[in-house]
């Protein structure tokens, strides 16, 4: 009987370790949160990320792993992308959806480059640095706006730039990369999106180029028309051709990214999916090589877990809690932080008041969407729960204050001031017109919010509450059946912290503390 007892153990131990490492793999997506267009490179063994962060300040963020699953937040190519009206809601123009779109990073001759391209100012950018984690970013700009480019240092000595939709183009870049060469742009492919098929509605686009045992690898995004996002390669011995292409990957709507290698010689491609209100969220898929081509996938299939770490979660490097306090030396806005378009700084402070953030208001605004100074970070799935205490005493009639869920179908909870009043109000958008569902008499200044998210199976539900105490939640309003909406904001949902004037200027809120958990309230777990 003992003999047998100790085989039963030896058994129950092996199948334990055999679950805790299953458990212990990382699984996809990688980052399930909103950080699409990632351009990626390994640098001995670090790996640096770039997405797309649009009308955000500072923007076009850059993140650091030594696994290729835990991520944080390193540093910003900008803090402002341009002085205009659209980037800082101004004269009734906004650059929702538009800003600076997706980007390339590059190591070369020990110098980090990172570039980028706008709409809305009409220029390719060049930024680059020498510590890419703590150095300061230098910026080259030049027409026109090369869009979804890919900038690429060949071995000549000769950088190129690779751009366009359907119809790629490329040309070599002046020494000091100051601007396209005279006489060097050229028809790369005149159909990137032919080996998907002739019934396309996204033409092949977001092109990352890497040359890999001297072959140029050339990978696009395409969507057939009636399909789904698909992974088309092209490659060629020549960086000018001729190129050959295929179909490299069409599952779940996996798309758009490059390739990357890790240390041991294992490959993988970055690409990422639209995943509803969300935003657009990071896949890793396994690379083979056969044939001198990447072969994505295990047998053609996107896999749910991968041969790498856990993740840890995306608390503290992609988002994080912030009580506002600040040390001497510490950053006024951790890296975590985005402002909604470009900030007014004489108008928000970690130090007026100790422990705090302050927001003032500086003009009347007749919308949210166009009031300056919305602080904000991602939400992030499956789900997400942000809570925040807030200090009204110094608002004026007209003010609007609190915390929200940002996209186009936007929902508010907070406190405003009318008649001379305060009411704590939920104000949703689901529609052209913003809808004020509930209003409450308020009788003291401090009060608490909180707005929960579940992205579950795509639910896409965001519910809002409001305490007195801090202990007891009172939900209010109703639930905001949130949306990914494209051209209009073309991102992920963002819990904010805002204050705007619709009568006088001046008034003032501080915030105690945002506090940001992968868990929402229990009363919400089911329905």
């Amino acid at each position: 009987m003992k003999k047998y007892t100790t085989i039963l153990l030896i058994l129950v131990l092996v199948a334990f370790q055999a679950g805790l490492a299953q458990a212990q793999k990382a699984i996809n997506p990688v980052i399930y949160s909103d950080v699409p267009d990632m351009s990626m490179i390994r640098v001995g063994d670090n790996y640096y990320m770039s997405s797309t962060t649009m009308h955000m300040a500072p923007g076009v963020p850059i993140m650091k792993s030594t696994d290729l699953v835990n991520w944080e937040m390193v540093s910003y190519a900008y803090d402002t992308l341009g002085d205009v009206d659209a980037l800082n809601l101004d004269n009734g123009q906004r650059a929702y959806g538009k800003g600076s779109w997706a980007s390339c990073i590059r190591s070369h001759n020990n110098k980090f480059y990172v570039s980028t391209f706008s709409s809305t100012t009409g220029k390719t950018y060049i930024f680059s640095t020498n510590d890419i984690e703590k150095g300061k970013w230098e910026q080259i700009s030049f027409q026109p706006s090369l869009h979804d480019h890919t900038l690429f240092f060949d071995d000549d000595g000769k950088t190129y730039i690779i751009w366009g939709n359907g119809k790629l183009m490329m040309a070599e870049l002046e020494a000091d990369l100051s601007g396209v060469k005279d006489g060097t742009e050229q028809v790369l492919l005149e159909n990137a999106s032919a080996p998907a098929g002739e019934n396309i509605m996204l033409g092949a686009e977001g092109s990352q180029l890497f040359k890999v045992n001297n072959k140029y690898y050339l990978f696009d995004i395409t969507w057939p028309r009636g399909g789904m996002r698909t992974v088309v390669v092209h490659r060629a011995d020549k960086i000018t051709g001729p190129w050959e292409g295929r179909v490299a990957l069409q599952d779940k709507g996996v798309a758009q990214g490059g390739l990357i290698d890790t240390p041991d010689g294992k490959w993988f491609a970055y690409l990422f999916r639209d995943n509803g209100s969300v935003g657009r969220i990071p896949y890793l898929v396994p690379v083979k090589w056969e044939d001198g081509w990447p072969v994505l996938g295990v047998d053609g299939k996107v896999p749910d877990e991968l041969d790498l770490p856990a993740s840890k979660g995306l608390i503290p490097g992609i988002v994080n809690s912030d009580e506002f306090t600040r040390k001497k030396n510490d950053a006024d806005l951790p890296l975590v932080w985005q402002w909604n378009h470009n900030p007014v700084n004489e108008l928000w402070s970690v130090h007026d008041r100790k422990g705090y953030l302050r927001l003032t208001t500086g003009r009347v605004d007749e919308s949210f969407v166009y009031a300056r100074n919305t602080l904000t970070q991602r939400t992030f799935g499956p789900v997400s729960s942000a809570n925040t205490l807030m200090d009204a005493s110094n608002m004026k009639d007209g003010d609007y204050t609190g915390l929200c869920a940002l996209q186009r179908k936007y929902g508010q909870v907070g406190v405003k001031m009318t008649g001379g009043e305060k009411f704590i109000y939920m104000i949703s958008n689901e529609t052209e017109t913003p809808v004020e569902l509930e209003s409450i008499p308020l009788t003291q200044n401090e009060v608490y919010f909180k707005i929960d998210c579940d992205f579950r199976e795509r639910k896409d539900i965001a519910r809002f509450y409001y305490s007195l105490d801090g202990k007891n939640w009172t939900a209010i309003g109703g639930p905001l059946k949130m949306e990914y909406t494209l051209m209009e904001h073309f991102m992920g949902y963002r819990f904010g912290l805002f204050n705007y004037a619709t009568k006088n200027t001046g008034g003032y809120v501080d915030f105690d503390y945002f506090r940001i958990t992968d868990k929402i309230s229990a009363d919400t777990q089911n329905k």
